[in-house]
């Protein structure tokens, strides 16, 4: 029995090395040094779901080239039916005289893209 199990452990340990490191996966994106590089003034923090961060990342940047299209990267808004590189997003806000804070959740089929931003006015 050790053998085979010893066996399976070694299959599953290869099987496991053959996924690329950019596959689909679920948790937090690492934006460290790239937060000022998505469109607002700070995006905050990214998770996906069911997707890469390299495309999470796209999804970001494209969602805030919509925002910008449809009224400036200070008061616009991507409506959900506009769809953002095959997602379609929701965005809930906050704001104070001097900056707006926003929380984003993308979805497409399986995928889920979560993002939070800081846009200063």
């Amino acid at each position: 029995m050790k053998a085979r199990s010893s066996a399976s452990f070694a299959a599953l340990t290869a099987a496991l090395a053959l996924i690329p490191a950019g596959s689909a996966s679920a948790g937090s994106c690492s934006i460290h040094g790239q937060e000022k590089s998505f469109g607002p003034t700070y995006v905050t923090s990214l998770r996906v779901s069911g997707t890469s961060c390299r495309r999470g990342k796209q999804v970001v940047r494209a969602f805030h080239d919509c925002r910008r299209a449809r009224g400036g990267i200070k008061r616009g808004r991507c409506p959900y039916r506009i769809s953002v590189l095959g997602y379609h997003c929701r965005e809930k806000r906050g704001s104070i005289p001097t900056e707006v804070t926003g929380k984003v959740t993308c979805r497409r089929s399986g995928a889920t893209v979560i993002h939070t931003y800081t846009q200063f006015t």
